[in-house]
């Protein structure tokens, strides 16, 4: 009789055959584990709260280094044009990607002027008094948008707000005047009846004795 043998696995076939097997899932016993640390939501505020976003636009900024005679990148992020609610003064705002780090933080005057960069249409320069460094700087700015339409949209922004601005201004120049017209008009006014009114003159020492009732002088008894 012939007799058949089993075909026996080498030890290490078996090992990675209980390697290879899935292992079981991890048992869910519903336990919760409570933080360490509790973590308080905080309240971040940007300054802008109070401002409506007339212009928002992905850019490049430079700035003139004086010192160097040469021009140094600021960043690269967002530019916005904000109006505030209330005073109603615009300003342009710049920060750079990521970081949020602001790089320009100056206000839109009506002596703003924005110009074309060495015949780039999609650069810009002009001058500004920055706050950007938490002090007042005299600086020039040149920003590069990634296409000529935006380059155009943020000039004729920039102008039609600087515009406003002087119209704004010279509105308030003209009532300031008429007031002050007006203020002197009812001065002269006041004077005018003053001087018109008739003084009271007072009456003499002689007047007065006049007005005064004699004494009856007593009839004697003859």
């Amino acid at each position: 009789m012939s007799t058949s043998t089993e075909p026996t696995i080498p030890k290490r076939d078996e090992e990675e055959e209980e390697d290879s097997k899935p292992a079981a899932d991890d048992e869910d016993t519903g336990a919760q584990i409570a933080p360490i640390v509790k973590l308080q939501e905080v309240a971040v505020t940007t300054g802008e709260e109070n401002e409506d976003v007339l212009l928002d636009l992905k850019a490049k900024l430079y700035r003139f280094d004086k010192e160097g005679n040469q021009w140094k990148e600021r960043g690269a992020g967002t530019v916005k044009l904000l109006k505030h609610k209330e005073s109603a003064k615009v300003r342009l705002v710049m920060r750079q990607n990521k970081t949020l780090k602001i790089c320009a933080n100056h206000l839109v005057l009506s002596t703003m002027s924005v110009q074309e960069h060495q015949g780039n249409e999609k650069s810009c320069v002009w001058h500004a008094a920055d706050f950007s460094d938490g002090e007042l700087k005299d600086e020039t700015f040149c920003i590069r948008f990634a296409s000529v339409e935006n380059c155009k949209s943020f000039k004729d922004k920039i102008e039609e707000i600087a515009e406003s601005q002087s119209k704004e201004s010279g509105d308030s120049e003209e009532a300031d005047t008429a007031a002050s017209l007006i203020e002197k008009l009812s001065v002269d006014e006041k004077d005018k009846d003053v001087k018109s009114e008739p003084k009271e003159v007072p009456s003499s020492s002689e007047d007065k004795k006049e007005n005064i009732e004699k004494p009856v002088k007593p009839v004697s008894d003859e």
